[in-house]
């Protein structure tokens, strides 16, 4: 079934199912009625000579420059054709798609002044999967994200290339195969396609949807490395995280309840030790302010899926084009600079629950998991792995908003750099996936020598999975195909899907 767009009810559960599920989209008749009311109005003030930035103007530190209306057209063109100063890998189609498809939402409100069958063109392109190639850098965040946004307008034109049934072609021959008609952008319309927050809030919808996914996971390869460890239950007490009342700590403390719920081998008390190390007993602190850092930026990001973002906006009823500063990325760059860090943060402390695995002085188990130490490796080098994941996740989460860099002859003074913000979060979970299924291969390792039949329901139903897919390593073997297995089975929440059959659904 279609998604219905309207400017107002977008989720990013529906941005996932039509980027990468690629379900289609069509408007509401209702925002058919407010785009064409828009467009009349801004055709009405055209005609009567009105000055309004954009439209009858150039742009930036042109906006002072008059445009005569011979000249309209060739002012909306020449704004995305010189615009399109991308540069860098092309964003994933996943990515693109969900820009088209927020960039549809916004203009969907009314408030921007394109034609309806401009818009439509862009819907047709999504569906039809038309996907522009669109370079993932070159965005400052502000105003908007002019120059990607122009990449995918350029197909819209006929310009540029796009992909189209898994062959990248010109853009021109993907509009004729796809029979979609390219456009010839009236007043107002190249502004309004381009000037929005959609690529940077497109990257990071997907990334925050993936880390949230990947919180839980965490959480079972934490409360797995628990029971390798003997780990002492008594840490995730309701009690003691009622007292401090962070929400994201108690839902961790929860579900490492609900992991653990039946193992034979963590218990509520320990004789051999009084307590757990930190990376073992504080996990509902140090994964709860994680999630709490991720809720922060996913409901900032659910906010801005239903933004207008473009400049100026159009109030046809109050006979008023407001210039204004909606498409200013700030608020994603400091969410996403946020989940980025928070991200991190699930991989720093995995990393040193696999120091404990593989340490026999901490683990009490044979060295690096091996039965066959010195001729035999073992799960050494997986720890050298993730250490090094962690070390260049350090680097990444470094937040770009925090950076600035005047454009536009100093009248835009002051950038988010929320694209980067994005970006980066989004290289850092791909770490991050990675070292957590490092965790969750080296755990498996290491309940073998205490008894996998001793595992807690949950643990063991991704257990089992594990096993099916990787061995016990007995001997030294590439561990890098096995590292890839656990990254795919973390990634594809197979793991977490395994884990909540049993135990249900984890928080």
């Amino acid at each position: 079934m279609a998604i219905k767009i309207d400017g107002l009810s977008l989720t990013i559960d529906d941005v996932v199912r039509v980027a990468r599920g690629g379900v289609k989209v069509e408007l509401t008749d209702e925002a058919k009625r407010r785009v064409e009311y828009c467009r009349a109005y801004v055709d009405r003030k055209l005609s009567e000579g009105a000055v309004i930035y954009g439209l009858t103007t150039g742009f930036g530190k042109f906006s002072d420059t008059l445009i005569s209306a011979d000249d309209t057209a060739a002012l909306q063109r020449n704004l995305i054709i010189s615009h399109a100063c991308g540069m860098g890998e092309p964003l994933p189609t996943e990515a693109v798609r969900g820009i088209m498809l927020l960039r549809c939402n916004a203009l969907s409100r009314g408030n921007s002044g394109i034609r309806p069958s401009t818009l439509q063109t862009l819907i047709d392109m999504l569906n039809a999967g038309v996907h522009p190639i669109i370079p993932e850098k070159g965005s400052l965040g502000a105003s908007g994200d002019l120059a990607p946004l122009s990449h995918m307008v350029l197909t819209m034109l006929g310009e540029g290339r796009a992909e189209y049934r898994g062959e990248v072609m010109h853009s021109r021959d993907a509009m004729k195969k796809a029979g979609i008609d390219t456009v010839e952008l009236a007043a107002k319309e190249g502004l309004a396609l381009i000037n929005g927050t959609q690529v940077m809030t497109s990257i990071g919808a997907l990334v925050v949807y993936d880390a949230m996914n990947l919180a839980k996971t965490a959480d079972l390869a934490a409360a797995m490395t628990t029971e390798a460890s003997l780990g002492i239950l008594k840490a995730f007490d309701a009690k003691v995280h009622e007292l401090r009342g962070q929400p994201g700590q108690k839902i961790v403390a929860s579900n490492m309840r609900t992991l653990l719920a039946g193992s034979r081998l963590a218990f509520d008390t320990n004789p051999e030790k009084v307590q757990d190390a930190y990376s073992i007993r504080c996990v509902p602190q140090i994964h709860g302010a994680s999630r709490d850092g991720l809720k922060y930026a996913y409901d900032v990001l659910s906010r801005e899926l239903n933004a207008v973002t473009d400049n100026p906006l159009i109030f046809p009823d109050d006979d008023e084009a407001i210039s204004g500063g909606n498409f200013h990325g700030q608020p994603i760059a400091i969410a996403m600079d946020t989940a980025g860090m928070a991200i991190a943060e699930l991989a720093n402390v995995s990393e040193r629950r696999i120091e404990r695995l593989v340490n026999p002085q901490l683990s009490g188990l044979p060295a690096f998991l091996t039965r066959h130490g010195g001729v035999c490796s073992g799960f050494m080098i997986t720890q050298y792995s993730a250490a090094s994941m962690v070390s260049e996740n350090k680097i990444y989460a470094h937040p770009a908003c925090v950076d600035s860099i005047p454009s536009s002859a100093n009248q835009e003074d002051h950038v988010s750099m929320g694209t980067t913000a994005a970006r980066k979060a989004r290289m850092i979970l791909s770490n991050s996936e990675r070292v957590v299924g490092i965790e969750l291969f080296a755990a498996a390792q290491a309940v073998d020598f205490r008894g996998a039949e001793k595992l807690a329901p949950a643990t063991r139903a991704a257990y089992d999975l594990i096993r099916s897919r990787v061995p016990f390593i007995e001997h030294d073997i590439v561990m890098h195909d096995e590292m890839v297995k656990l990254e795919q089975l973390v990634s594809s929440r197979a793991l977490l899907d395994a884990a909540e059959a049993v135990c249900g659904s984890l928080a």
